[in-house]
């Protein structure tokens, strides 16, 4: 035995007694020493149970990577078109940061939106008339126009956001609640993750570290879906391998991993046996579920003209409404394309197109299947932009530069308000000045929407216990319902 080994074995002490328990397949889902247990066809998380009675059941994340703007969209300010073309008043910056894009301009000229606000629902709330089906469901959302960050750059923000840090390698929110709260079904993975690009084609990437399982087990990774060739990479089976063969294999390779998890004790080889038994059930699962023949005409013309074209954010909304009533446990969706630098008026209203039918017909879907009351909706970016022109202003044209002060998004579904708009932001959408929320309370609701307090959800790792809020966040409970 070499030195190496001595002490990894005794750093595990009378746990090698408990080999044969832990190298059960389906308990790869969790740490091993907090490993699940598979009751009937649900595999639970750590917590075994919520912490307490959870309003939702699972969540669909509308994630809008780019940062749509607030002021454009739905922070209603009629008294900044008398600013329009004016200098941003120092007394409203206040000396904050702004980004190096902007910080050489001379001039900050305020920007009144170009599109028109409107008013729906029976409160008379306003958003843009770019949106007038999100303006239909207006009265079953809470919109919140006072969220904040202190990131200012798009991967820290966007990382931020997912994971509670803006330094990568912690685990996304999907992952957490993986891991917490485990699977309704045991055919797909408790995570699943959809990307689609809008209307405007030059925007930032997205990484896959911003669905990764940080340094949870790996088994908590989210799973991205593609919209064209293998839904999911690697699942189909290889030219002459029958299912029988497959399972064959599988068999023998899992009698192959065990016989290694003995000798390096690693967790990581219990993972690797539970996704290779996964990706066996997904062969039969993932095809059924991309299928789309089996929905109405009446269904489809709900999403949209583009949602019968597989990759786009209409197609995604009706994936993503398949995959929560098969008990998908957090479904995300990334629609590419809201970095308005420029050309704002152009691209923003081709991304309000894009967006504005499906996300509300994913609303009204779930409500006509029963699937609401247990199901929390997120639509929103990482954060908002400024109020001055980035850039020349002209009549007709103007773009914008990143803003982590104030932004808004809405939320629907089990738990939320509806018709509630939550937060005020002064005249010039520059800073907030009632209920502000900040990310890391938007991350602690949704997880006490699921029924987890998010103080007790935590993994120890490098000797600290870590969980998504970091050391902050409050529960928003002014917007629950």
């Amino acid at each position: 035995m070499t030195r190496r080994h001595f002490f990894g074995r005794a750093a595990t002490g009378i746990g090698v007694l408990a080999l044969g328990d832990l190298l059960n397949a389906d308990k790869a889902f969790g740490a091993v020493q907090q490993a699940k247990k598979p009751i009937g066809n649900s595999f639970h998380g750590v917590l075994k149970e919520p912490h307490f009675p959870p309003k939702v059941k699972r969540v669909i994340y509308l994630f809008q990577s780019g940062a749509p703007s607030h002021i454009d969209l739905f922070d209603h300010k009629p008294e900044l078109k008398q600013h329009h073309g004016q200098e941003l008043p120092a007394s409203v910056r206040n000396g904050q940061r702004i980004t190096g894009m902007t910080s050489g301009q001379s001039s900050f000229p305020c920007v009144f939106p170009i599109h028109p606000f409107k008013a729906y629902g029976k409160n008379n709330t306003h958003i843009t008339s770019l949106m007038p089906h999100i303006g239909g469901i207006i009265d079953d959302v809470t919109l919140i126009r006072s969220m904040h960050t202190e990131a200012i750059n798009h991967d820290p923000a966007i990382t931020f956001i997912q994971t509670g840090s803006q330094q990568p390698g912690r685990p996304s929110i999907g992952a957490w609640m993986s891991y917490g709260l485990g699977s309704e079904n045991s055919d797909l993975p408790a995570y699943i993750v959809l990307i689609s690009q809008g209307f405007n084609k030059s925007d930032q990437p997205l990484f896959g570290r911003l669905w990764g399982p940080g340094f949870l087990p790996s088994v908590h990774q989210g799973v991205k879906m593609r919209s064209s060739g293998d839904p999911v990479l690697y699942l189909g089976d290889p030219p002459g391998m029958d299912k029988a063969g497959r399972r064959e294999m599988l068999d023998s390779l899992a009698e192959l991993n065990r016989q290694k998890a003995s000798e390096a004790m690693d967790p990581e080889i219990n993972t690797r046996i539970a996704q290779y038994e996964m990706a066996f059930r997904m062969q039969t699962s993932v095809p059924d579920l991309m299928d789309l023949s089996k929905e109405s005409e009446a269904t489809l013309d709900m999403y949209g003209p583009e949602a019968r074209k597989p990759g786009t954010f209409a197609a995604n909304c009706l994936l993503a409404r398949r995959l929560s009533e098969r008990g998908v446990r957090f479904v995300q969706l990334f629609h590419k394309g809201w970095d308005h630098h420029g050309n704002l008026p152009t691209a923003i209203k081709g991304q309000s197109n894009d967006v504005d039918q499906p996300a509300a017909a994913l609303v009204k879907d779930l409500e006509q299947r029963g699937l609401l009351d247990e199901t929390l909706i997120i639509f929103g970016g990482e954060f908002g932009r400024t109020v001055y022109s980035q850039g020349t202003l002209t009549a007709d044209n103007y773009g914008r530069d990143h803003h982590g002060r104030c932004f808004s998004i809405w939320l629907a579904g089990g738990g939320i308000k509806k018709g509630l708009v939550y937060g005020k932001t002064d005249d010039f959408c520059y800073n907030i000045v009632e209920n502000p929320v900040h990310i890391h309370d938007l991350n602690a609701t949704i997880m006490h929407l699921l029924g987890v307090n998010h103080e007790r959800l935590t993994f120890r790792y490098q000797g600290r216990d870590f969980r998504l809020t970091d050391v902050a966040g409050e529960v928003v409970h002014d917007i629950l319902a």
